[in-house]
């Protein structure tokens, strides 16, 4: 164990029994071993994680997370428990900790079953346990796919957000043995089947999703929920299979592709859809992927086949084509509005365009302009652009000159006051604890933005900006729920001191911050920025209600920064 870093002590209490294994007793004996093994000053600095009340058959425990948090962050050598199940009773849980400490090079021990990853013997158990775990998984993951083999004899709907063009009913049957059996399949909605139908039509014709998109914006095509589609989704339908009719040409296309095919040619019978089961590889917390085609398993379904096969496969080989110059979100390394800067006409987002050109300054010529403009190639919104250089300057040079006049600033602040939320306060609310928490964030904001130009270039600049943007987000938590007390005016007089001291470490370091400096900086002060065309409107953040909604050209309660569009 590493004397550098502290050792922590983890607990799962479930009440106080006075027996061998209380949970004080748990804690003594571990504060033991550590005096044995590393000393009594090792020992009383030792941190204890306990939670309170919550099972063992899973991970999701705020001490536990915060424990793991403190072990990423490399403040931990080792972790001791007094048994193992004090961490988890899961044994899949247990081996993907084991691997993840492993992987931080922090030492597990648990006292009862003598089982220290530092010692070979430990490593060993360590090693067992991941036998275990795997083994689980492969027999849990066989038993699925066995199941979705059977599934797949029937052709029915298992469940999910339908797709575009079908809804879900269910449907029964009697079965030999006389049961009820019930099952659920798709069936065609006109409406939405003519948008799919246009949406192939459309791609096939341009061979182009940007072209695809900005006609059916311009359309006023939209998705099952009402929105615009986007690219994404766009792509999502034309890959899909469940339109595929299942003839001669759907055949030939999944077989030569090696799937699981549970269907015999004759079942192809050109009217009905494929259905594809273990497609997508879901991951909690992640997006989808789509599995190779030899890992699907495919039948033909029960509902209505949309897209003839020639045009499916026709759709999937443009797409592969397509593939390397698919539309990207642009990143610029110059931008500092990015993510903030909403178009006033129509509330999208406005997105960096870079030139070839440089400024005056040596910086690289950009602008600013609406997204749903340059998707709909200008019918769907016509806002100017904004000059990117000019707007992020202006928006700089105002927000380092606030503190200038601390009774301006304040009086601009208290004009949102208006719209604060009319929530009546929570019993589980207290405005005192709330404010220290407020108070002891924007006291780190500040102290981290203080320390930027100090890292800047070193290894320590990343975790900087990653710590000032969660910081920042548990800021906009709890000014969200004191906007929500009786007592807002008092919170939020708070809010404004605290908004008014980051400002002013803001303008301290402005000149000497690189570019992802100030852009961090600027996300930890701004809740957002308006252009309607001709100026720009700088929300600050706690100033205003999140629900308020952007109309075009409203000048809100913010005073504007002006920056002329070219």
């Amino acid at each position: 164990m590493c004397d550098e870093k502290a050792i922590a002590i983890y607990s799962r209490k479930s009440r106080f029994t006075g027996k061998g294994e209380s949970i004080e007793n748990q804690i003594e004996l571990c504060r033991q071993y550590i005096t044995a093994h590393e000393g009594a000053a090792a020992a009383a600095s030792a941190l204890l994680y306990e939670d309170e009340g919550f099972s063992g058959g899973n991970l999701d425990r705020p001490h536990f997370k915060k424990m793991m948090a403190d072990a990423a962050a490399g403040r931990l050598s080792a972790i001791i428990v007094y048994r193992l199940d004090r961490i988890s009773r899961n044994i899949g849980d247990f081996a993907a900790l084991i691997q993840r400490l492993n992987d931080l090079n922090i030492s597990f021990v648990s006292m009862k079953e003598q089982f220290d990853t530092s010692s070979p013997m430990g490593r060993a158990m360590m090693y067992i346990a991941s036998v275990f775990s795997q083994l689980e998984r492969e027999t849990i993951a066989e038993r699925i796919r066995d199941n979705m083999h059977e599934l797949s004899k029937t052709g029915r709907w298992l469940g999910g957000t339908t797709p575009t063009g079908y809804a879900s009913e269910q449907v029964q049957r009697v079965s030999v043995d006389g049961k009820v059996r019930k099952a659920c399949k798709l069936k065609t909605i006109p409406e939405e089947v003519e948008v799919v139908r246009t949406i192939f039509s459309k791609f096939l014709e341009t061979n182009s999703l940007t072209r695809t998109d900005a006609f059916l914006l311009q359309s006023g095509c939209t998705t099952k929920n009402g929105k615009a589609f986007s690219r994404f989704a766009i792509r999502g339908i034309l890959s899909n299979p469940v339109y595929m009719v299942a003839d001669e040409d759907a055949y030939r296309y999944l077989t030569e592709n090696a799937v699981d095919l549970f269907s015999e040619e004759a079942e192809f019978d050109g009217k009905h859809g494929v259905i594809a089961y273990n497609r997508t590889l879901q991951k909690a917390g992640k997006a989808n992927k789509t599995r190779p085609m030899s890992e699907w398993i495919v039948s033909v379904g029960k509902h209505e086949g949309l897209i003839l096969g020639a045009q499916w496969v026709r759709a999937q080989a443009l797409l592969a084509q397509n593939r390397s110059k698919s539309y990207r979100k642009p990143r610029s390394h110059v931008a500092l509005l990015s993510g903030l800067l909403l178009c006033g006409s129509c509330g999208d987002y406005m997105r960096p365009k870079l030139s070839s050109r440089v400024d005056a300054h040596g910086v690289q010529i950009y602008t600013y302009l609406c997204s749903t403009k340059e998707r709909s190639r200008c019918d769907c919104c016509n806002s100017k652009n904004a000059n990117g250089n000019a707007l992020d300057r202006a928006v700089l040079a105002a927000l380092a000159k606030l503190p200038e006049d601390r009774s301006e600033l304040m009086r601009q602040l208290k004009r949102g006051e208006k719209n604060l939320a009319k929530g009546e306060k929570s019993s589980t609310q207290d405005p005192e604890a709330m404010r220290a928490q407020l108070a002891d964030a924007e006291q780190a904001i500040e102290t981290l933005v203080s320390s930027l130009t100090k890292a800047a270039g070193t290894a320590a600049e990343d975790y900087i900006l990653r710590q000032i943007q969660q910081l920042h987000e548990q800021r906009q938590q709890l000014l969200r729920r004191m906007q929500q007390l009786p007592a807002g005016t008092q919170a939020l007089e708070l809010a404004y001191d605290t908004l008014y001291e980051l400002l002013h470490s803001f303008q301290k370091t402005l000149e000497a911050m690189t570019v992802e400096q100030q852009r961090a900086a600027i996300r930890a002060c701004v809740q957002k920025v308006v252009w309607d065309g001709k100026e720009a409107h700088v929300y600050l953040s706690g100033a205003f209600d999140d629900a308020a909604t952007v109309s075009g050209g409203s000048k809100g309660s913010a005073e504007p920064l002006c920056a002329h569009s070219k």
